[in-house]
């Protein structure tokens, strides 16, 4: 089946191919891209009033049609053109996954401006540093948001307060203003290598980094994952396994929508490419395996892609045998490693399902490879092929590139990869060179081009699909009285994949309280960056001969059942 794959691969990407790809120049740098892609997201979103009839949102007991909205999307939009915002300002988002999120997000995006995801789980030090890094002149909130900033006596840049789902406070502004205003969509330009969004990654330091996605990117993105639809599609044509036919006029897809809107993984992959397809999106108001289950059942869901935990939790919940699952085509991951043992699981539970997983970053709007059905099956410690719209080289230490099959860090160029980050002319000089951005990541390559990722690089814990930089960590626990030395590492989690730990070294006649450690780190860093596992010591820790902690070294050493 991989030559067939190589044989549907070069059919649709070459000359005439519905994803023929091209070379364009951005910013000075030759750029892959796909020859008919939109030029911004605005024309994808217009796109989708071919579906005006269909469901596109559910949530709980409520219900959105295409057509629906678009008049909503409409109206926010023209309420916010007539309010003073223009191609290239900001408007941040600050809120749960309620179904407004999109429509701001489309509104926002329609006219040109630029989207601000603000982290749900950020506290007030965070979402002030976030505030005063993006300048937004709105700020869409709801409730719980606006309870974490509502003492501040003034928020940097002053931005506007819509609020979502909740009585606007006094100088505020109620969305059904905006949802009611009325109005068509205005009529913008855009530059499809502008601004569209604006995504924070957990910084190296101790602020995270805004990523900034523009509307190439972005539309690219959603062109990848149908790019690989169409190749799987293709290569069971190519099999005999299936006629073209078979995939005419298929039926409404419907994703469950598992993980935050504020990152690529639910929005530009499951949301935007839902949109694109004229998909419906069920969302939740917090996981949960239970009703989760329930919402596969009721909305006949077809879809399910969050970070590996929840689908090992779904097989897992005493209530999945007696549940209809028979919708279900796909069920996998994203955000995090789909282990191999859980892939089989998938493949075997669900009869109708097949795995599916993307390997992707905040850096590139979504994913870089992408591995599903058979070949997962075939392949599962693989994350599966570059999409075409990447070139791609695995590079040593010294950046230099390696020969195929040589383990080295993954690096990659194309239309997906940011612009850069948000006022860090510095961390985008060292991430991104010559256009290709280093991932990070530690991969090799096999002969037909699928990837497999060995080792992270970067001094990072993966737990439960949230980046968190253990830099970031030690910085918050650097603030607290007391600390001589401390260090920030991952430890195996079989339920997040890893959990944070971390260990301490006292100063002379200090004492520490571990709960009242987390409690004020929770005042200064969201509540998944807190160390769930902790060693406190009086001896410094061991140093190589730069002076560098030797994390490897006290990690080997350590003994989980003795952290606190």
């Amino acid at each position: 089946m991989y030559a067939e794959l190589k044989q549907v691969w070069q059919s649709l990407t070459g000359p005439e191919g519905n994803f023929e790809i091209t070379t364009v120049d951005v910013r000075g740098i030759p750029t892959r891209t796909y020859k008919n892609a939109p030029p911004s997201l605005r024309e994808l979103w217009l796109s989708s009033q071919q579906f005006a009839e269909r469901e596109y949102l559910v949530y709980q007991d409520e219900r959105w049609t295409y057509a629906q909205a678009h008049e909503e999307v409409a109206s926010v939009a023209a309420w916010l053109v007539e309010n003073g915002v223009t191609p290239g300002d900001r408007v941040a988002i600050a809120m749960r996954n309620y179904p407004e999120f999109m429509l701001i997000y489309w509104a926002i995006a329609s006219i040109g401006a630029t989207v601000v995801g603000m982290n749900a789980w950020w506290v007030t030090p965070e979402m002030r540093y976030g505030l005063s890094d993006s300048e937004p002149k709105f700020l869409f909130l709801d409730e719980e948001r606006y309870a974490r900033i509502k003492d501040e006596p003034e928020l940097p840049g002053n931005p506007t307060l819509i609020a979502v789902r909740f009585e606007a406070p006094e100088g505020a502004v109620a969305y059904e203003t905006l949802r009611d205003h009325g109005g068509p969509l205005p009529e913008v330009t855009i530059d499809p290598d502008s601004d569209a969004c604006i995504f924070y990654t957990s910084g190296t330091t101790g602020n995270p980094k805004g990523a900034l996605q523009t509307h190439r990117g972005c539309v690219n993105n959603v062109m990848n994952l149908a790019f690989w639809a169409g190749c799987l599609a293709g290569t069971q044509v190519a099999l005999g396994n299936a006629k073209p036919e078979d995939f005419e006029n298929p039926p409404q897809g419907v994703s469950l929508i598992t993980t935050p809107l504020f990152h690529v993984t639910a929005n530009n992959c499951a949301a935007q490419g839902g949109t694109l397809s004229g998909g419906k999106l069920v969302l939740m108001y917090k996981w949960d395996a239970g009703e989760a289950l329930k919402l596969i059942e009721r909305e006949k869901v077809s879809t399910m892609s969050g970070v590996p935990v929840m689908s090992r939790e779904l097989l897992a919940h005493p209530d999945f045998p007696k549940t209809d699952t028979s919708s279900m085509v796909q069920l996998g991951g994203g955000g995090a490693q789909l282990q191999p043992d859980l892939v089989g699981q998938i493949d075997r539970a669900v009869a109708t399902a097949k795995p599916n997983t993307g390997y992707g970053m905040t850096e590139t709007c979504g994913i870089i490879t992408a591995i599903s059905g058979d070949f997962f099956v075939d392949r599962p410690e693989s994350c599966g092929p570059v999409m075409p719209n990447f070139e791609l080289r695995i590079i040593d230490d010294e950046g230099n590139p390696l020969p195929p099959g040589q383990v080295g860090e993954l690096t990659v160029r194309g239309a997906p990869v940011i612009r850069g980050y948000l006022n860090r002319e510095d961390a985008t000089a060292e991430t991104i060179v010559d256009g290709f951005l280093r991932t990070g990541d530690v991969a090799r390559v096999d002969e037909d081009g699928f990837v497999y990722i060995v080792d992270r690089k970067k001094d990072m814990v993966l737990r439960g699909g949230e980046n968190v930089y253990c830099a970031e960590v030690e910085s918050a626990i650097y603030e607290a009285e007391g600390i001589a030395e401390c260090i920030v590492f991952g430890v195996p989690d079989d339920r997040l994949g890893e959990e944070v730990g971390s260990v301490i070294v006292l100063k002379p006649g200090a004492e520490i309280d571990p709960e009242a450690l987390r409690a004020d780190l929770l005042t200064r860093i969201a509540k998944h960056k807190v160390p769930r596992y902790l060693w406190v010591q009086r001896e410094s820790l061991p140093r190589n001969a730069n002076g560098k902690f030797l994390k490897r070294e006290v990690k080997e050493t350590l003994n989980l059942a003795a952290a606190v």
